[in-house]
């Protein structure tokens, strides 16, 4: 691929404020070059003029532009549709002449027709040999030459090499300069029936090229993979494959996912993949290519991609299978667990922006005993895969903001309790150990517990609750989407236990830190707000900051997940809550004091509105968890604090560019 990322993205006419949020997200990616529709069939409709008058030079402003002319005013078609012939074939040629006219200082090339073997776009039923589709795109090919512009023929998809030969025949191929071909591996070419690969399709087109014209470039100008089986990894990979080939020019399809109100043009919600080819979602958020192409570009989407072993290191090994294991606890828990000899696999959507380090370290660290399957727990099949021999599950991905639960329900609901009930499918019919981590979410606000305020600290009047915390007796009560969504798992966790006897165990968390821990304003907030202290920023807390929560280093919390799995015999179908107990229950006001005294600097601090299911008071009662397993002595919360300082200021320093100015206590 030559240099300068290139992207495809149609726009409808009035949709001003899209065009201005994609300007924004290709400067993001860094992308200079956007192939976009220019219809003949819109720009004759009312206002269509005025829209391509403001469309074209604000596009131009920013990215090298390849306007893509076709559809045919139904006023002038044969058949009525936009698919069908112009009765007048010369007539495109003169819309391109006015377009070039009119806008031609906006772009060096053009792009004439797409996909000329799809009826949605040309009606080949009414031109059987495509002799009417030769006349009147070559007739604009040579006139677009004659006007300075670089002409692309719009090549068909899928790749058609016979189609392509009568091109030549008719003259076309010696009129245009470049060949634009469209693919979708994976998507609608699929590779069992027969795609033959980038290298392979390239090689049958040039052949053709160059008995017509062997001046002629190659391009790419459509290619992409739906995610809608939520695997952006494949997505990522295929990118790959294609920015590898032997094209001149690529222009990857599609900038964002498309939403649920847009009809496709076979009709709405004909193809679910047509609604998820986008770079972006569909609420603007990256996915794993957008995000790692912002980042360091096609490099750096190699460098993570390419770097997970697809199988365990060992052949015949049965691993230990950590999902979320690129995340905080999970890559310290697959740490420990290849340190002791275990073999790990890690299962990792990298959804969390910053998480591909932590396996990258772990699998420097553990070269024999750590391979990786980029896969979101919402890909079924792709669970099944991973856990298809493993000797036991630690259950830690998860979606763990509030904050995102609220602005996206469907998708918090689809990752912790769809991907939940995923993996649990997946070890039913063969029973091996799985340990969830749950959260003190699933006890709701605790707005019945009667507090009191002590100075800087939100304390129970109750000193029973004082002297010990929330034990597993409280009943449940699921507040906000994520505390649903993850109360739910929890208890589709324990239930597998009773109903398929699976052996599962919970542990319900309050607040872990500690090194590998990448805090944002979502989740993390120890280590948000000590990242955000040694950079000397201010910090914005939701609430008073008078609430208490028990912290819990990450290396008591791993020898917690370890001590349940090796007594999963006795405590199989039992939830536990992990915290640093009341020994360390200590409030964020306290926190950020002795953050201060780390930084050496008092931390500049705001306030904003409680959010909704904060609680301003929970610590766990671990006696239960200590009775069930040899529990060590949780190490001090200051001490964590000065271990995770110290992993900050030396191999944590990539976490500082992750760190945003707000958090919320979790």
């Amino acid at each position: 691929m030559s240099a300068g990322l290139g992207v495809v993205e149609w726009f409808r006419p009035g949709d001003h404020s899209r065009v201005e949020a994609s300007l924004e997200r290709l400067r993001r990616l860094g992308c200079s070059r956007l192939r976009t529709h220019l219809s003949w069939a819109d720009y004759h409709a009312e206002g269509g003029r005025d829209w391509y008058d403001w469309l074209l030079p604000r596009l131009a402003g920013e990215v090298e532009l390849l306007p893509c002319l076709h559809y045919t005013p139904p006023s002038l078609s044969e058949t009525g549709a936009v698919a069908g012939p112009p009765r007048d074939l010369k007539a495109f040629a003169d819309f391109l002449d006015h377009v070039v006219e009119r806008h031609g200082r906006h772009f060096a090339a053009v792009e004439l027709w797409n996909e000329p073997n799809n009826l949605l776009d040309w009606d080949w039923r009414v031109d059987t040999d495509w002799s009417k589709f030769a006349t009147m795109v070559g007739a604009a090919a040579h006139w677009g030459r004659r006007l300075g512009k670089q002409v692309v023929l719009g090549g068909p998809c899928p790749a058609d090499m016979n189609w392509l030969e009568l091109m030549g025949r008719r003259g076309v191929l010696g009129e245009i300069d470049a060949l634009g071909l469209h693919g979708f591996p994976g998507t609608w070419d699929s590779e069992a029936a027969g795609w033959p690969g980038w290298n392979s399709l390239a090689e049958e087109a040039l052949a053709v090229l160059d008995r017509h014209n062997p001046a002629v470039e190659l391009w790419v100008t459509e290619a992409g993979y739906a995610t809608w089986r939520h695997d952006e990894a494949l997505q990522a990979r295929a990118f790959l494959e294609l920015h590898r080939g032997p094209f001149a020019r690529v222009y990857w399809y599609m900038l964002q996912d498309l939403a649920d109100e847009v009809a496709v043009q076979e009709g709405p919600r004909f193809d679910e993949r047509h609604y998820h080819m986008g770079l972006f979602d569909k609420a603007g958020r990256p996915k794993l290519l957008a995000r790692l192409l912002a980042e360091g570009g096609p490099a750096k989407v190699a460098e993570v991609i390419e770097r997970a072993p697809p199988a365990p290191a060992i052949v015949g090994t049965r691993p230990v299978l950590v999902t979320g294991g690129a995340g905080f606890i999970g890559s310290n828990l697959a740490d420990r667990l290849a340190a002791e000899g275990e073999h790990v696999l890690v299962l990792d959507s990298l959804a969390r922006p910053g998480v591909e380090r932590n396996l990258a370290w772990l699998e420097q660290r553990h070269r024999r005993h750590v391979s990786s399957a980029l896969v979101d727990l919402r890909d079924r099949d792709g669970v099944a895969a991973a856990a298809a021999d493993a000797a036991a599950v630690f259950h830690m991905a998860a979606q763990t903001a509030v904050t995102t639960s609220l602005v996206d329900p469907f998708g918090d609901f689809d990752v912790n309790l769809a991907g939940t009930i995923n993996l649990l499918e997946a070890v039913r019919r063969r029973p091996v150990p799985v340990i969830m981590a749950s959260t003190n979410k699933v006890y709701g606000d605790l707005g019945n517990v009667e507090l009191i305020r002590e100075g800087e600290r939100w304390l129970p009047r109750d000193p029973r609750l004082r002297c010990h915390g929330i034990d597993e007796t409280r009943a449940l009560s699921f507040h906000t989407p994520y505390g649903c969504s993850k109360g739910a798992a929890d208890q589709y966790m324990l239930d597998y236990a009773r109903s398929f006897g699976v052996p599962t165990a919970v542990l319900r968390m309050s607040c872990i830190c500690g090194p590998r821990q990448l805090g944002t304003e979502d989740q993390g907030w120890v280590a948000h707000f000590l990242i955000r202290a040694l950079e000397g920023r201010p910090i914005t807390i939701f609430g008073d900051g008078r609430q208490v929560r028990d912290v819990l280093f990450v290396d008591d919390a791993v020898a917690a997940y370890l001590g349940l799995w090796r007594a999963i015999d006795r405590i199989a179908g039992r939830a536990f809550n992990l915290g640093g107990g009341a020994a360390n229950a200590v409030s964020l006001r306290q926190v950020l004091r002795a953050i201060g005294e780390l930084a050496g600097a008092e931390v500049e601090v705001g306030y904003g509105d409680w959010r909704p299911g904060d609680q301003r008071w929970y610590v766990s009662d671990t006696r239960s968890l200590s009775r069930a397993i040899d529990l060590p002595r949780p190490l001090g919360w200051r001490s964590g604090l000065e271990r995770l300082a110290r992993w900050l200021r030396t191999d944590g320093r990539d976490a500082e560019v992750l760190a945003s100015p707000v958090a919320e206590v979790v």
